[in-house]
């Protein structure tokens, strides 16, 4: 009880003490703590981001509690809100039209390079917009979402946020994000080079959650220098390898030079397990988005046996390896320095790794040989504008700027990845700026067009709590205190749980 109520005041969400809602939550958050999974293992201390999973559930009930109360009061307070939003717009509209003085707080993940040419198209867009500053708030993606969450309740996030897919659903269904049709409606946001399939990954429920800047698809980054010292030639991104072929690569590299063959975390999230799941011609969540949507344990246990193999022979990071890798930072990473041969990431790594090791390469990763149209184009990240920002218009006026123009694309040459806009990608290619691996990038993006297949709908509500889970399960198996067979129970029962309760 007493830590709820400290979370509460800290979050400024004390106003729900004041509902009936409270028990409610009181007995949620008992519920999370019972279920959290700490184990130790060589001084590593596995737990739940409880933070993240409280805060997002404090704001879907704290609108459920608004949306279901009665009375002239509620009433009242809808009215108002409703006046302060048609306020607001008018407002915005006017600032914009007499060029007063508007600052946009802006907060995106990434690397320390991304970080500064992200700083560098701000500064652009203020020599062009005078009367427009930046509040920046770069971060890494290791606590991003967490951070995210616990603004989102107290409402005090940034007025521009860079979104993922996995979460992008459930920001918009706890109306942490605003809807951007009628900015796409009345011009501010231009989406006419944006293919309508790519623009719709943004759509929830009939609303525009997030305006789609660059795709990619997953693929294996690899150092052809290890490769090298191994004995073993390179990767080509054929689609013609399989998951036996990256098996014996990893062991290979790590029998000839010592280094890790994979430095990955398989586990860190569900996208490459959606990508295994897939191959085996089924989907990670039900239509519904109440349960899973792959039926047999078995899948789910075969690939925490392939990544277990590969940790005890000592040619993949376990997790206390892994947890070491991720105090250091993407562009120190092993794979980066030379001290590992492969990673599990995305079709930009190579590109947005080049600062710091220019002969990095992607190749797609491996397949199932009876379904090889498992793969799909992703949305690369979206960018969304708070529900709670004050100046909407000149946010979705930024965002068109971002994702359309020249000026911003050409500072950011393609690192967040292959651009949405059609005739952004044609100005980049005919730029003849673009450098090797940047070109690499764009013709990957042709190659897995034949081994993709339809877009999975954005991740459902509960996402976080699914990652835990899958997470916690994966890392009991892999420390040997249960079974893959066992760990692919548990999941299962979790996530139904988890996604009945939320969807």
């Amino acid at each position: 009880m007493e830590q709820i109520r400290k979370y509460c005041f800290k979050s400024r969400f004390f106003p729900v003490l004041l509902s009936e809602n409270y028990l409610c939550i009181k007995n949620y958050y008992d519920r999370m703590l019972e279920e959290k999974s700490s184990f130790v293992r060589g001084g590593y201390i596995m737990r739940k981001r409880m933070k993240n999973v409280l805060a997002l559930g404090l704001v879907g009930i704290m609108m459920g509690s608004l949306a279901a109360c009665g009375g002239n009061e509620s009433n009242h307070a809808a009215q108002s809100v409703s006046a302060s939003a048609d306020h607001t717009s008018e407002g915005e509209q006017a600032n914009r039209n007499a060029g007063e003085p508007v600052t946009l707080k802006f907060s995106w993940w990434g690397n320390q390079n991304r970080h500064e040419y992200t700083q560098k198209i701000l500064d652009k867009y203020t020599e062009l917009h005078p009367n427009v500053t930046f509040e920046a708030l770069p971060s890494g993606w290791d606590g991003y979402f967490d951070k995210l969450s616990t603004q989102a309740a107290s409402g005090a996030m940034p007025d521009i946020v860079q979104m993922d897919y996995l979460y992008i659903a459930t920001y918009a269904k706890n109306h942490s994000i605003a809807d951007l049709l009628p900015y796409i409606d009345n011009g501010t946001i231009d989406v006419s080079e944006i293919s309508e399939n790519v623009l719709n990954t943004g759509k929830i429920d009939d609303k525009m959650a997030g305006i789609v800047g660059a795709t990619g698809t997953i693929a294996v980054g690899y150092n052809p220098e290890v490769f090298k010292e191994a004995g073993l030639e390179e990767l080509n991104p054929s689609g013609d390898w399989t998951w036996d072929d990256f098996v014996a690569t990893a062991k290979e590299i790590k029998e000839a030079t010592g280094k890790l063959g994979a430095a990955s975390g398989p586990v860190d999230d569900t996208n490459l397990f959606n990508y295994w799941v897939r191959q085996h011609g089924e989907q990670l969540f039900s239509d519904d988005k109440k349960s899973l949507g792959y039926e047999e344990d078995q899948i789910l246990a075969d690939y925490l046996d392939m990544w277990k193999g590969l940790m005890d022979a000592g040619a993949a990071a376990n997790p206390d390896e892994y947890l070491q890798i991720q105090t250091l930072g993407q562009e120190a990473g092993p794979v980066v320095t030379g001290e590992a041969g492969m990673i599990n990431e995305n079709n930009n790594y190579a590109s947005k790794m080049s600062s710091r090791n220019s002969n990095l390469k992607i190749t797609t990763p491996p397949v199932n040989p009876d379904n090889k149209k498992a793969m799909w184009n992703k949305p690369g990240y979206f960018l969304c504008i708070s529900e709670t920002s004050k100046v909407k218009e000149e946010a979705a006026a930024f965002i068109n700027w971002f994702v359309n123009s020249e000026e911003a694309n050409e500072i950011m040459m393609a690192e967040r990845g292959v651009p949405a806009p059609a005739n952004v990608r044609e100005f980049l290619i005919n730029s003849g700026k673009m450098d090797e691996k940047q070109k690499e990038m764009f013709e990957y993006a042709d190659t897995v067009i034949e081994f993709s297949g339809e877009t999975p709908a954005p991740d459902p509500i509960g996402i976080a709590e699914v990652g835990e889970s899958f997470k916690n399960s994966a890392y009991k198996a892999f420390y040997g205190q249960i079974s893959t067979k066992e760990a692919a129970e548990n999941f299962r029962k979790e996530a139904n749980e988890i996604l009945a309760r939320n969807n």
